[in-house]
Order: structure tokens, then sequence, then C-alpha cells
């Protein structure tokens, strides 16, 4: 389905509760506040896919802003407008605390610069986060000059948390049926503000993980990874329900509870709590914290003195990595970078899913989308409705985990699983594969966290990460890692051997160049260390003629493919013969004579090396047939041609991933080796 097809779906299945996604930044402008706010106002101007409606609504939003929106630097301008016009309408973030003195509420403003405004017991009541952090909200003030001392001049006569509401959750789930699985994703994908045509199913995954916390009470999830990934950017803009903090201003005190005032911290008012730049050696933390926030990991509850209070927030931490995979896996573990008292096994035990930031690519401007999706406030209400449901047994109907799981693995497979299906299939109307599917997403990523744990503490007992259905016997599941870099890991526990799944979420990756045999190989989604060389360098050797079909080398990225096979086939040419290498593929509709132009160039370059290049469009204009056949006597058979890495930035010509195919990452792929001569 094209990105308009999509789009045009959107639209007629959820009228009004979509934005194309692109207007956030139109509107934006010097405004510092997060999408969500943004796209509330969106959502009330612009939810339509009408083009005349949507640039009257730009305006309109823009306008709302202008006059509106505090800037911090035009604080005094606003603190005038509402004194000499003796009320305004104000859009700022807000805080409120209790001054137990006087035995009143007090508001502050953030960017409008003004304290110990008035707030009544029945707003405090209906908006309780007021008193945590902050809420942005729209707010009527007005201005009284006092006689008194400590008078204050401000009064606030109306406000408003940004926030939807109310919504119909049978609306949802029946609208969600007119979808198949594929156009869901990408329509949650483009939800949080990407192109789903740059993504991988793996990936996509990967992405909306990081939305279970919103819609799993008491969900732990780490991520760790490179910079620029966007580990932080959903827990800050994407929810109103969600809080991000800096890792290193955590107390005990902020986050669970005040012992000297008895005030709850920010596990008690939000759905999710965050910490930022987690990762970091040398920094600082209070090992009484740590303790706490075990026991609040595990039992949903902490103590104040004599009394224990539960809460259901879930716990993120993200945070950057310094060293790559293989050298973590084999000097240390993948937890390395966490702070010394967090890298500990009894607090790392209680996380649920390790999501794995190295495979999470680099943010680049191609990467978001300008299609629709959901205004974040309305699906951020209907994530937090699915909080009080349970979804984690529903695999239990096809599938059995393994005996020796712990109950903190089977934890952690459960929430990520039923987190999982409360994003993907609302309606419980999966199919037994699509079951499958998550079910293995799922274990992988609690052991990932259960490898890394038996290395930090070897009294950890192995684990048989296998699920069991009726009649099949037991399937393994592993993490990417472990099948790119299987001599760092110990050997699977010897017992009835695992069968692999029909169809299964991550395949087997290749971790070696092949040997010149006959054999099949699934390459994994996000694998590494897979090039041209690796897969065909023995096989081009002491070859005179090379055949190449494959109908998709119209686009630059692709013809680009086609000149890194041919430089993989001069490296295994010697110098004093001759190679013919013949080009079957089909003319692009619309850039034909760049095209062409680009396979002369082509032609010319490999005339300096001895190779003779010859190159045609076929002329019915429907192969599908991708394969390389060598006078040697074999044909390579490959699903994707030689599409097979995810985007890359290939104009930076100090990027590792242009310079070096083996440092991109891969698609998921097929490719077959079969001997069809001598």
């Amino acid at each position: 389905m094209t990105q308009l097809t999509l789009d045009q779906k959107i639209n007629a299945h959820f009228p009004g509760l979509v934005v194309r996604k692109d207007l956030t930044k139109m509107v934006k402008g010097n405004a510092i506040v997060p999408s969500y706010v943004l796209e509330y106002l969106l959502g009330q101007y612009c939810a339509t896919n009408d083009e005349t409606s949507i640039q009257s609504g730009i305006e309109s939003v823009k306008d709302v802003l202008r006059k509106h929106y505090v800037h911090r630097n035009e604080s005094g301008l606003v603190r005038s407008t509402i004194k000499e016009r003796g009320r305004h309408k104000v859009i700022d973030k807000i805080s409120v605390d209790l001054n137990d003195r006087n035995d009143c509420y007090e508001a502050t403003f953030s960017n409008l610069g003004i304290k110990k405004v008035l707030v009544d017991s029945d707003t405090i009541k209906k908006h309780p986060k007021l008193l945590v952090s902050g809420v942005w909200c729209i707010a009527d003030l007005e201005y009284l000059h006092s006689e008194e001392k400590d008078g204050v001049p401000w009064i606030l006569s109306s406000i408003k948390p940004i926030q939807m509401s109310h919504f119909e959750l049978d609306g949802y789930l029946q609208a969600r049926k007119a979808f198949t699985t594929e156009e869901w994703i990408d329509v949650l994908i483009q939800s949080m503000g990407f192109d789903p045509s740059q993504f991988g199913k793996r990936n996509k995954l990967l992405q909306l993980v990081r939305m279970i916390p919103f819609c799993e009470r008491n969900y732990n999830l780490i991520e760790l990874g490179p910079k620029g990934t966007g580990k932080s950017h959903i827990y800050s803009e994407f929810s109103p329900h969600g809080t991000l903090i800096s890792g290193g201003e955590v107390t005990s005190a902020k986050l669970f509870v005040n012992n000297a005032s008895g005030k709850i911290g920010l596990v008690g008012y939000w759905d999710t709590v965050a910490f930022d730049e987690f990762a970091g050696k040398d920094k600082r933390v209070d090992k009484a914290l740590v303790d706490i926030m075990k026991n609040y990991m595990a039992n949903k509850s902490f103590s104040r003195g004599v009394e224990t209070l539960g809460a259901e927030a879930s716990m993120v931490f993200v945070g950057n990595t310094q060293r790559t995979v293989p050298y973590m896996l084999k000097h240390s573990d993948l937890f390395e970078d966490l702070p010394e008292k967090f890298h500990d096994s009894a607090f790392l035990d209680r996380i649920h899913f390790y999501i794995p930031g190295w495979e999470v690519d680099i943010i680049r401007g191609e990467m978001f989308s300008n299609g629709y999706g959901f205004v974040v406030d309305y699906l951020a209400e209907i994530l937090r409705n699915f909080r009080g449901m349970d979804f984690s047994l529903l695999y239990s109907q096809y599938f059995q985990l393994h005996k020796s799981l712990s109950t903190r693995d089977r934890d952690g497979v459960h929430k990520t699983f039923s987190g999982l299906m409360k994003i993907l299939f609302p309606n419980q109307d999966a199919t037994p594969s699509e079951v499958e599917e998550i079910l293995r997403f799922a274990i992988e990523g609690r052991r990932r966290v259960k490898d890394q744990l038996m290395r930090i503490d070897p009294t950890f007992e192995p684990v048989r990460f296998v699920y069991s259905s009726a009649g099949q016997g037991d399937r393994s599941v592993k993490t990417l890692e472990q099948e790119l870099y299987p001599q760092y890991f110990q050997e699977e526990e010897p017992s009835a051997p695992a069968q692999e799944p029909a169809s299964p979420a991550v395949p087997v990756a290749a971790t070696t160049g092949p040997e010149l045999k006959e054999q099949h190989r699934v390459l994994a989604e996000n694998a590494r260390g897979i090039s041209y060389e690796s897969l065909f360098g023995a096989y081009l050797e002491n070859c005179h003629k090379i055949t190449l079909t494959d109908p998709y080398l119209r686009l630059f990225y692709q013809q680009r493919n086609l000149m890194e096979f041919l430089e993989c086939v001069a490296k295994h040419k010697p110098d004093e013969e001759e190679v013919v290498v013949e080009v079957l593929t089909i003319a692009d509709e619309f850039k034909q004579e760049q095209q062409v132009a680009n396979f002369e160039k082509m032609v010319g370059s490999c005339a300096t090396v001895g190779i003779e290049l010859k190159w045609a469009f076929d002329g019915t204009g429907h192969i599908h047939a991708r394969h390389i056949v060598t006078d040697t006597g074999w044909k390579i058979i490959l699903d994707r041609g030689l599409d097979i890495f995810q985007p890359y930035e290939m104009n930076d010509a100090f990027s590792m991933a242009n310079r070096l195919q083996s440092k991109r990452a891969c698609k998921q792929f097929e490719v077959s080796w079969v001997r069809i001569q001598g």
C-alpha cells in the first residue's frame, strides 16, 4: 500500500483524530514546547486531509501560539499585556506547590516567571500532576493590584491542561479492524513521526517497544546505544502522561517520597518515568536510591518509614554506549557503560526488555514522515486506557514457555508480549503466526538481559530460552548479537534438539564468508558484518563470465550497489585476465535517461580494470528473478537482488557505513548457492 492510500484510509476511519506529521515543524517556530502540545492544537484546527482547511488551520495554530505562547524573553511584555488588558490567555508550563504555612496552593508559571499564584483545591483534585514537575496548560490570568505587603496581583481564573478530555475505545477497536497488521504498524510508525518505508519489520518493532511503558503498568525498559538514535524523544514529546528526567538529577525524595513533607514523588503521578543520560561510569549514585528502586521495580512498592506505598509508573532507562557490540561482548558486557552502583545484577534482573540501541538507525532527515498519523495525545490516551488490561497469557493457547525460565524471566516476556499485543492487536485477534512472532521478540529482549547477567554474576543459573507448541517440540530463541558473534556466548544447554519456527521473527544470520558448497542462508534484519565480498567473493574466483539479473537497478542507490558488486568482481580478477559481466534489468519509467547515463559511466570505468560490462533492459519489462550466474557452474539466488542494505548516509564521505559494506545494517533477506554444472 502506498503512503497516499494509507493516508486516505487513516482519514476515512479516524476522522478528526489524525494530523499530517510534517505540520508540527511548520507551526513550531521558536516555541519550545513538546510535540503533544502542538499536535493538541493541530488536532483542533487541522485534523483533516482537506488542503484548504489544513492551510487555514496552520494559520490559526500559528496565531494561537503567537498570541498566547509565552516566550521567556518576552515574559515582561506578556505580564504588561495582562496588566493593561486586565485578563489574558497564556500557554505555559505550570507547577503547583502546597504552602502549608498559609494553607494554600501556589502556582509557578515557568516561562512567564510569576510565582505564588493562588490555585483552588478543586483544580488540584482534578489535575494532581500539577504538583509534580509541571504540566503544560492553557490558563486565563487576571491582574488586580493589591496593597497588601505580600499580596500577589495575579489571579488564575481558569486552567486547562493540554490533553484530551475523552475518547471512545469502542470506536478505536472497530476502526482497527479495517487495517491489516502491516498497515497498522505503518500507521503507528507514522504516528511517531517516522516514514515507515525507511524501516524494516524488526526496526519497526523496536520503535514500538518504546511505547510499551505507556500501556503496561510497572514495565522496566532499558535502551543503550550510540548517540543520535532518538532514545529519549518519545518520553519527552509523545505523551502528557510521561516525564523525562536527567539520570544525574534523581533523588529518593523526588522519585518516591519526601519523608520530611510526606509529598509523593514522580512515580505516584506519572505513567512513565524515563531517565535520560542514564549511562556514565563516573556518575555518582546514591546507593539508598538504588535499593529503593530495586524494591519498587520488583514489587511495585516503596517504603516511607513504617508505611509502604504502591505505584504503577513504568521505569525507562536510556543512555549512550561508548564501545562496539563485539568489543563489549569480548571484554565486558552490554551494561558496561552504566554507573557502578547500577551495574548490579540484582538491579538489572528487574529489567524486562533491553532495546539494542546499536540496531536503531541514527536519525536522518529523510526518516521523518509527511504522512498522516494519530494526534499523539489521542494515541497517548488510548495507550493509557490499556494499562488496566492484561494480555500477557494470550499466547498460552498456542505456546508454552520452557519450565527453566525463572519468575522474572517470565515476567519480562509476559509484560513485553502483553504490551505489544495491546499496541498491535487491541482486539486480541492475532493469528498463531503473529502471536509467535511477538512472543519470540519478547523472549529475545529478556534473553539479552539474562545473557549479560550471567556474565556479571556467575551465580545465575543457565536458562533455556525456548518455547514449545503441541506436537512441534522446543523452538529456540537467540539474540541477534548471539547469532552474529557466537564465539562470545556460552554453548546452549544440551537437551532435546530445538527446532526453528517456520517463519522466525529473527532468522539465522551469516557470520562468515560462504565456502564453495551448496547452501541456503537467511540473513537477519539489522545484521552487520555482511558484504558482497563475504557473500560472493569466493564464488567469483576464476570466472570469465558473470551474469547478473536484477530488475531493480533503477534508482541511484541501486546502481551504486551494482558498482560495488563490480568492485568485488575486480578484486577477484587477476590483472592479466578479462571478465565479461552481463547485466539484465528493467528500464525506469520516469528516469530512464539518467539510468542509461549511469550505466554508461560504469561501462567506461570497468573497461580500465579489464571488466567488459554489458547491460540490457528486459524487453518484457516483467522479470522478477534476481540471481548471479557464473561460468564456473554456480548460481546465487538473492530474493532481494543486490538491495540488501538498509538506508545509510550515502553523501557522507566520512561515514564508515558509506565506505565499508560490513558496517551497514542489513535488511532481512535470503540467499542460496546452487551448483548448476560440474
